[in-house]
């Protein structure tokens, strides 16, 4: 129970990090000092997504779940949790 729990943890603080690498830019309207968060926060995201590295929290989420006695999903996090969002099955051709 508490493997799951955590992999949850981890699910919510990645979905965390890359909302804030995606809009974190506008909080520094508001905060100055947010940028030195954000800047490295996007160059993070950017080498990942170009240069097609995992990022370790995908890997820590998938050995809690399979700790926990869940299945791992294969893929990357964007894969499992944001594409089936932004491209539902039912709305493919």
């Amino acid at each position: 129970m508490l493997y799951r729990l955590a992999a949850d943890a981890v699910v919510l603080f990645h979905l965390a990090y890359v909302m804030f690498v995606v809009a974190g830019g506008l909080l520094v309207f508001k905060w100055r000092w947010v940028a030195l968060l954000h800047l490295p926060a996007v160059v993070w995201g950017v080498l990942v997504e170009l240069l097609g590295w995992i990022c370790p929290l995908t890997p820590l989420e998938l050995k809690l779940r399979v700790a926990g006695a869940q299945e791992a999903y294969s893929g990357s996090f964007i894969e499992h949790y944001i594409v089936p969002i932004l491209y539902p099955a039912e709305l493919d051709r």
